[in-house]
């Protein structure tokens, strides 16, 4: 049986809870005859990536999706680009700031996403949840882990597809922000599993407009 491997990062930056993690762990145990693997990463520089090669190393999934909180975004952004820098506007889990710091030395400036990114956010869109595609995952460690990803897949496992998905905060973060955007878990729930759909069931992405003016 194929296996998707599916992240979500634990609660950071005073958060009590991780949308991410939340939603994740929600998901099926099993979509469309292929296997979902459901674990939590920490929200750590470095030690994340250790703790998803560990998995990969392990499990060898087919897909590696990894999902992260973006709060202030009002839809599921899926991710096209992740950049070789860490610049953390804010310390991670255990402390650590790394400002204008390469995540690989050896590593390309950029990967991009191996996901069918535009039939996601099409397909999601079809299913009533509002989705787009984005084109700057930050530098904080929801960038570091899909950097990370991708390069696992360019040099141990080129058949593996990665890439990273961002949610927006649930209603109950957004108590004390009462002009950020939310997404109930139901839907971001929804929204993950319609584009798990799109990632077994499509092999070379559409070509439509995505992008963005600035």
């Amino acid at each position: 049986m194929k296996k998707i491997l599916v992240t979500g990062f634990d609660p950071f930056g005073g958060e009590a809870i991780n949308p991410a993690t939340e939603s994740v762990k929600q998901l099926p145990d099993e979509i469309l005859g292929v296997q979902i693997l459901k674990r939590e990463i920490p929200t750590v520089f470095d030690r994340s990536i250790d703790v998803l090669y560990g998995i990969l190393k392990e499990e060898q999934p087919d897909v590696v999706i990894c999902v992260g909180q973006a709060g202030g975004r009002p839809n599921i952004t899926v991710e096209r680009i992740a950049i070789n820098q860490d610049d953390a506007r804010i310390p991670d889990n255990d402390g650590k700031q790394p400002i204008d710091r390469s995540i690989f030395e050896e590593g390309p400036a950029a990967y991009f996403s191996t996901l069918p990114i535009k039939a996601m956010v099409r397909d999601m869109k079809e299913a009533g949840i509002p989705a787009a595609v984005s084109n700057t995952a930050g530098t904080f460690v929801c960038n570091h882990i899909m950097y990370g990803a991708l390069h696992y897949a360019a040099l141990h496992q080129p058949s593996l597809k990665a890439g990273f998905v961002h949610i927006p905060y649930l209603p109950m973060q957004t108590v004390d922000k009462p002009t950020m955007p939310s997404m109930s878990r139901d839907e971001i729930v929804k929204g993950l599993t319609t584009l798990i759909k799109t990632a077994i069931q499509v092999e070379e992405d559409v070509k439509e407009t995505g992008g963005a003016v600035c």
